[in-house]
């Protein structure tokens, strides 16, 4: 929790509505100066007039002195500003996960769907590799009885058609090379978003209750008196870890909606069908190769690019996706967020 940076007000939907009613106060106060100045600086001549601004402007300088005072005035207006803005839209946190959960498990049939597709693009783009290089050995065989015959027409014609084909080759095992990475990355987002869903989900289980429990328990006056005194608001605190946990999953559901769109453009990009791929698809995914840390593959991804790079690694795509487990279940990724 502690490396977590939360939102602040302002950057919230509360924090929008708060800024559009703190906006429209500020008009409507200068409006109704202008409007009534005369007015206002007979009354001021007045003695109730002298004695009201005073208890204005010490009330106003109190509070701009004393901290907690401070605190309280800005605890009252969020949390005006909070209620306003559930009328309109979820802020609540548990809601949101949910929502997050509806989303990531969308996400994981389309994914399933998309290494589906890829697996087959593979199997077509391995047997044209494979076809070519049978192509090519024919055609240099073919050569170099035509050498012996002294035929040199048709050396020169199977020498060339055997160049055409593995320099053809060279280009689809590069491009071979590329889907193998996406293959793996596709598998590995897989199976961490899947782990993913099941931590969201058993802390939304634990957390609804405790969260009804602290909500029902701690009253608007109760946090106001906490605030008073100097205390943690526990709600509060409770609800800054929720939305610790919110904003790390709206990033990882970013990433992985951002890598299939990327992998959806690449396979767009290649018409195995004519045997051509457009070098954009090439660019896009060399691109993510190149950026930084993965929030959902963390310290693996250079570790997949690496081992689809690698003639060792051989990869099976007969293999079918599996779904992984946790391998203890009484760890929670978001456990440490509540410490």
């Amino acid at each position: 929790m502690s490396t977590v940076k939360p939102k602040s007000f302002w950057k919230k939907p509360e924090g929008v509505t708060g800024a559009i009613v703190l906006g429209g106060l500020l008009a409507g106060g200068v409006y109704l100066v202008t409007a009534s100045l005369a007015a206002l600086l007979a009354f001021l001549t007045t003695t109730a007039g002298m004695i009201t601004t005073l208890v204005l402007l010490g009330t106003i300088i109190f509070l701009a002195l004393d901290g907690k005072s401070r605190a309280l005035v800005s605890y009252m207006y969020k949390s005006a500003m909070r209620w306003i803005t559930g009328l309109f839209i979820k802020i609540d946190p548990i809601s949101i996960l949910k929502g997050y959960v509806d989303d990531l498990r969308k996400n994981l049939r389309d994914m399933n769907r998309q290494i589906a597709k890829l697996r087959g693009q593979m199997h077509k783009l391995k047997e044209m590799i494979l076809n070519n290089q049978k192509e090519i050995e024919t055609n240099l065989t073919m050569a170099q009885k035509a050498k012996q015959s002294n035929e040199q027409a048709q050396l020169i014609l199977k020498s060339r058609k055997a160049g055409r084909l593995q320099e053809s080759n060279i280009k689809l095992d590069e491009l071979y090379r590329k889907m193998e990475i996406l293959y793996r990355v596709l598998n590995k987002m897989y199976q961490n978003s899947y782990v993913l869903v099941e931590d969201i989900e058993d802390q939304v289980k634990v957390k609804e209750q405790e969260y009804k429990a602290i909500t029902a328990g701690n009253s608007a006056m109760k946090s106001a008196m906490s605030i008073i005194k100097g205390d943690a608001d526990k709600r509060a605190v409770f609800d800054a870890a929720l939305e610790a946990i919110a904003n790390d999953v709206s990033q990882k559901v970013g990433e992985m909606e951002e890598f299939m769109s990327l992998s959806e453009n690449f396979m767009q990009s290649i018409d195995l069908q004519n045997g051509v791929f457009e070098e954009k698809g090439l660019e896009m995914l060399e691109k993510w190769e190149k950026e930084g840390v993965s929030l959902l593959l963390g310290d693996s991804k250079q570790k997949l690019i690496k081992d689809a790079q690698s003639e060792d690694e051989i990869m099976d795509l007969e293999h079918p996706v599996q779904e992984p487990e946790r391998l203890s279940r009484s760890g929670n990724q978001y456990d440490s967020f509540f410490d």
